[in-house]
């Protein structure tokens, strides 16, 4: 059997419903291949004694489906790769989780097996704090060479990826930089090796639907670069539309693709608590971004810290803790942080994580309006500050 033909009825045994993972990996215990199951007489599949009644009425019907091998030949030439649980190129992290996914479907970069990789969750309904903190997340980790996968969903989600795309991007197209690319680019947390480069991470979102489906439709242009700059992968075949019980299937993955999970908002019963669970159930380590007390979106992460969750604080001290950015390379790392002059320090004084408007940042700090301005540029243009919306300003401090 040509491999051609073993991925083709890989595709065909996915797209059958009603059975798990977990049980499409067991019969392939029992048969050959997939391709045996598809093509083996009627007769002698109702009479195998170590498949059950349901199972076999379940494939029989399977095998009436007409649609499946041209449905398989339109995503190949779209670029969509079908990766089989025998594969090589299967990730090995999720070997070793319960339930793996019985094939995956990637759209992109490949998965890499080599960088750490981390995965940055949170609410959809964040705050602006929220995902300006998941975007500088994402951004740094993916300039120190970590690979930052996320869910696609608005909120936190969309930031991580905004910000690790931001870091892939940085004064070239999405096809100039590729992953394993050396920067000489490196501010604060920016994943310093001895000579001050550092390799790039990509960004991979894992869906809940299939990888050529956007979902949230509102996230389309977020879509379209990870499609070129990082990758999309599912376990739910092309065409499959997004359903609510697909979300916490998808998040085992999330998780089990990744070294830990980073929570930056979460409520007390979120997805995001849900893939954090996993994470520990995994043997994987999960950090929280602590919040405030009185917010309803803290809530879920000071939960977390109060189990036993790692504080998640600084991303230089986290690239530190996992061995990414050295000591000494920390304090490099900071020396070549460009220093704040007197009126920039002032301007960024008068901020935190509360939206302050421009005027009041001009009444706090006694300067004129053009010099005001002209310094709210120059901070954020450095990556300290953020305009959250117009005139409004926060400031980023992790």
């Amino acid at each position: 059997m040509s491999v051609e033909n073993a991925i083709k009825y890989v595709h065909w045994f996915s797209r059958i419903p009603h059975l798990s993972s977990k049980e499409k990996l067991r019969l392939l215990e029992i048969f050959a291949d997939e391709e045996t199951i598809f093509t083996m007489k009627e007769n002698r599949l109702k009479q195998h004694p170590k498949v059950a009644q349901r199972t076999k009425e379940i494939l029989l019907a399977a095998r009436k489906d007409t649609e499946w091998e041209r449905e398989y030949d339109r995503f190949c030439q779209s670029g969509i790769r079908l990766i089989a649980y025998q594969d090589a190129e299967y990730p090995k992290r999720l070997t070793h989780i319960y339930n793996p996914p019985y094939c995956l479907y990637v759209k992109g970069r490949p998965l890499s097996e080599e960088r750490k990789c981390f995965a940055v969750v949170g609410a959809r309904a964040c705050s602006s704090y929220g995902a300006a903190v998941a975007k500088e997340i994402g951004r740094q980790l993916t300039r120190a060479g970590v690979d930052v996968v996320s869910g696609l969903a608005a909120g936190i989600d969309a930031a991580a990826h905004a910000g690790a795309l931001e870091a892939m991007t940085a004064g070239r197209t999405l096809d100039e930089r590729a992953p394993g690319t050396m920067t000489a680019e490196a501010g604060p947390g920016g994943g310093l090796t001895g000579d001050g480069l550092a390799e790039v991470g990509i960004p991979v979102a894992v869906l809940g639907c299939g990888v050529d489906i956007c979902y949230p439709a509102a996230n389309r242009l977020l879509y379209q670069k990870l499609a070129r700059a990082g990758s999309l992968v599912s376990e739910f075949p092309p065409g499959c539309a997004p359903k609510k019980y697909h979300f916490p299937m998808r998040n085992r993955i999330l998780s089990g693709l990744s070294d830990g999970v980073i929570v930056v908002e979460a409520r007390e019963r979120s997805g995001s608590l849900i893939t954090a669970d996993l994470s520990l159930e995994q043997g994987k380590a999960v950090y929280a971004v602590p919040g405030r007390i009185s917010d309803s979106l803290s809530r879920g992460t000071n939960w977390l810290l109060s189990q036993g969750a790692d504080v998640f604080c600084s991303v230089q001290e986290f690239l530190q803790e996992q061995g990414i950015l050295q000591g000494e390379n920390l304090a490099e790392g900071r020396k070549i942080e460009i220093p704040l002059e007197k009126n920039e320090r002032l301007v960024y004084s008068v901020l935190d994580s509360t939206p302050k408007h421009f005027n009041f940042i001009v009444e706090e700090t006694g300067l004129c309006l053009p010099q005001t301005a002209e310094l709210l540029l120059r901070l954020r243009k450095r990556g300290c500050i953020q305009e959250i919306y117009q005139n409004y300003y926060i400031k980023i401090s992790i």
